[in-house]
């Protein structure tokens, strides 16, 4: 049973001063701590951070000045990314960016099954004995400090940029650009990694005095891997992403395009769900199951025969992936019951388990038993797991915690991943275990559904609609608004979908009906009677088919009332 929180209503004061906006608008803007017209034009009206905070960056213009420097001396330049979206897109970014002002550039994703996650010293020598002499890191490397001393042993200028949490210490490079770090003074501190790599492309244009040839360029690059990396929707983010959701529609990127033709999803259509749901888990399988160099070779396609084959070989991997997963998700579920079902930490370790796709399997444990989930593949003599948490508990702090057991970790509150030898796991697990006790203690671990207010059918419309617009892009950190209406009856129900998994409903308050969609519910077809009522959590969204458009309910839990 899900727990369901509904803020107080607005104040008469309150309601007075955003008069201009909805009635259920003004609700949704006080919950998300708005409470002037002022704030709620900033709200909706984001900017992206000045230039002058941009070469305010802790190490941002040095190590600007050091690519210049490559550019004009014809060094090799290495961009060293991450194998997932946001560190793909990140690469690509610089790759174009570097190339358009003339550098010597390459991409350098490692192998997320031979080399694992971040900077590795093989991949520098190999760099190193490749000619080149600056490498700059994207969306990774903010830990890696014996790496960047071993960069600098062998003669190989490092340049780090990202985003993930830093440790006390900083890598020794000739520059490190992560507005997480302790001093840097930078205002918003939520850029993803391809939003950090987008500030050192720009940084650059800035210096050459060819601002105005930058324009739009990348930012549609910087939308997908933002969403895709769940970075929080608000403040700089916000804009930023808008204004790449706007590029993405008019696009004429060859790979892009090729994407949504087989994903099928109409490019002038993309927004935020369809890249967290359909275009990023595409982009992140090839990472997952084999060479993330495959999306990157897309994304960067100019020859239209070239993407829409590696658009066909996403969507295979993308099948494979969903397939794996399941296969997983079902085991570790097993694993879990076995051994006497989940704790305040649930584990799920075993050497049949694809690295690749322990992250997507750690999230849906978690999902089933509300507990953090860390489910892993045991390599024999070093275990690597995948992490995902709940609210109540930031799970890479914990990590942090265990570090003198760990041989690599890092991540954020909700996902992280880490490395330990396989002696150390059970001391690893306990720890895990002890310290969860200490930070849950006296919690009630039970998920918890937010809604913005209480509405009635009447308050449901085109109207509300197009103000429910002027939200996106929404997503992790600026949430799709919910609403909650009660008592309602079902004149007919049905399931739907494949194995019956979904329910369609059409529902009545007595006088006017409405169309929804519960994804996930078949299971509850035989609870509704003629004489049942309900209440539903929803979110108010556009239904297109067969060319009719009609607004619907797309529901994310019920309630049945008590006869």
């Amino acid at each position: 049973m899900k727990k369901w929180n509904i803020p107080n209503p607005l104040s008469p004061e309150i309601a007075a001063a955003l008069q201009d906006y909805h009635p259920v608008m003004r609700q949704i803007l006080v919950n998300r701590g708005i409470f002037t017209a002022e704030a709620a034009h900033d709200y909706f009206y984001p900017h992206p951070r000045t230039d002058e905070d941009l070469m305010s960056m802790h190490g941002m213009r040095t190590a600007a000045e050091r690519v210049l420097q490559a550019i004009s001396q014809n060094e090799k330049i290495a961009i060293y990314g991450d194998y997932d979206v946001d560190g793909v897109t990140a690469t690509a970014v610089l790759v174009e960016a570097l190339t358009y002002l003339g550098a010597a550039v390459s991409p350098y994703i490692p192998d997320r099954f031979e080399e694992g996650y971040g900077i590795n010293r093989e991949a520098l020598d190999k760099l190193k004995a490749d000619g080149t002499s600056l490498v700059i890191s994207v969306d990774c490397g903010v830990r890696s400090i014996a790496e960047a001393e071993y960069s600098r042993t062998i003669g190989l200028d490092l340049i780090i940029t990202d985003h993930h949490t830093p440790l006390p210490a900083v890598p020794d490079a000739v520059a490190v650009i992560d507005a997480k770090l302790e001093n840097d003074v930078y205002p918003y501190k939520y850029l993803a990694g391809v939003g950090v790599a987008y500030k050192l492309a720009r940084c650059l244009f800035i210096l050459t005095n060819r601002l105005e040839e930058l324009g739009t360029r990348w930012l549609d690059l910087l939308a997908i891997g933002t969403i895709a990396d769940m970075a929080p929707l608000d403040g700089e983010n916000r804009s930023l992403v808008r204004a790449g959701l706007d590029v993405i529609h008019t696009t004429d990127r060859v790979g892009l395009i090729t994407l949504c033709q087989a994903a099928g999803v109409n490019p002038q259509a993309v927004d935020a769900g369809s890249i967290g749901f359909i275009l990023g888990p595409r982009l992140n399988a090839s990472g997952r199951l084999e060479r993330a160099m495959i999306s990157y070779n897309l994304l960067v396609a100019t020859d239209a025969d070239e993407a829409r084959q590696l658009a066909h070989e996403l969507n295979e991997l993308n099948q494979k992936r969903q397939e794996e997963t399941r296969t997983v998700v079902e085991k570790s579920i097993q694993l879990v019951d076995a051994s006497g079902g989940p704790g305040l930490v649930v584990f799920a370790i075993s050497s049949e388990f694809n690295e690749g796709i322990v992250g997507l399997a750690a999230a849906r444990v978690m999902e089933k038993y509300y507990r953090p989930a860390v489910v892993g593949t045991d390599q024999g003599e070093t275990i690597r797991c995948s992490c995902r948490s709940i609210p109540e508990l930031d799970i890479t702090a914990v990590l942090d915690e265990c570090a003198n057991l760990l041989l690599h970790h890092g991540g954020h509150a909700a996902a992280a991943g880490f490395t330990v030898l396989a002696r150390d796991f059970p001391a690893l697990r306990q720890r895990i275990e002890a310290i969860a006790a200490r930070k849950l203690a006296g919690l009630d671990l039970v998920p918890t559904l937010s809604a913005e207010m209480v509405v009635k059918l009447t308050d449901l419309g085109p109207a509300l609609f197009r103000a429910l617009q002027d939200l996106q892009p929404t997503g992790y950190g600026n949430r799709a608004p919910a609403f909650i209406v009660r008592g309602l009856r079902s004149r007919s129900t049905r399931t739907v979908g494949q194995d019956k998994r979904h329910l369609k409903l059409w529902l009545t308050d007595g006088f006017l009906p409405i169309n929804a969609i519960a994804f996930g519910f078949g299971f509850m077809e035989a609870e509704f009677l003629p004489d049942t009522r309900a209440d539903f959590l929803f979110t108010y969204e556009k239904n297109e088919y067969n060319g009719t458009v009609d607004f619907q309910m797309v529901v994310k839990d019920i309630q049945i009332q008590s006869p």
